[in-house]
């Protein structure tokens, strides 16, 4: 084991109990290879939007509804989630997820594509915008999603270092891999040098960015 993966077990350690919900869900994802945020960006998030205090939260892919969950949790009271979701295996799983959490009317799933959804959402209406699907398509998501968050809002986006392959040229990466390499690349260049928007890389989980609309 590596001294990272060591320290990641530690800081992981310091995690309080989850609601057994929670603990089902995450239990299940393991076991099934289902994609869900890693623990120490569960926590990032939650800080996130226990600071931000938002009243409407935008998630662009929403798996079994782990991070949804894990988001309600601390956002406050009368506090709204809208979530996106394409993939028609995953959605019956999360609608039973937010019921069994009694919270069907605080979270509203949409099913589809997120590039078809997001230009028909209202303009500036969330604070807080978490970014968690298709990678190589965070580039052509963010117009939209930057039309959607209000000012001041902060959109975090989750898995952008790709397990460390961003480092890498484009060559040493598999083929297959190539275009979500060189379109991740361009997203972080594109927060980075967006007028008006205020951005952070941070090396937490596989890659998180922080970015704040001033």
């Amino acid at each position: 084991m590596t001294e990272k993966e060591r320290l990641a077990d530690f800081i992981a350690s310091l995690e309080p109990e989850k609601s057994p919900l929670l603990s089902r869900i995450e239990k299940r994802a393991g076991e099934e290879r289902i994609p869900i945020i890693r623990k120490e960006t569960g926590a990032l998030l939650r800080t996130l939007i226990a600071a931000v205090k938002p009243k409407k939260i935008l998630e662009v892919g929403t798996a079994v509804g782990y991070s949804a969950l894990l988001m309600a949790e601390v956002m406050p009271a009368g506090g709204q989630i809208t979530t996106i979701e394409k993939y028609e295996k995953r959605i019956p799983q999360a609608r039973k997820n937010f019921s069994e959490a009694g919270r069907e009317a605080q979270i509203h799933l949409i099913e589809g594509d997120a590039g078809e959804i997001i230009p028909t959402l209202p303009e500036e209406s969330y604070e807080f915008i978490f970014m968690d699907a298709a990678k190589g398509q965070y580039i052509h998501w963010l117009p939209g999603v930057l039309k959607l968050l209000a000012p001041g809002g902060m959109l975090v986006s989750d898995n952008v270092l790709q397990d460390g392959n961003i480092l890498e040229s484009r060559f040493a990466v598999e083929r297959r891999d190539r275009t979500i390499h060189r379109r991740m690349r361009e997203y972080l260049f594109t927060l980075k040098h967006t007028q008006g928007l205020e951005t952070a890389v941070l090396s937490v989980g596989d890659g998180v960015t922080v970015s704040v609309k001033r």
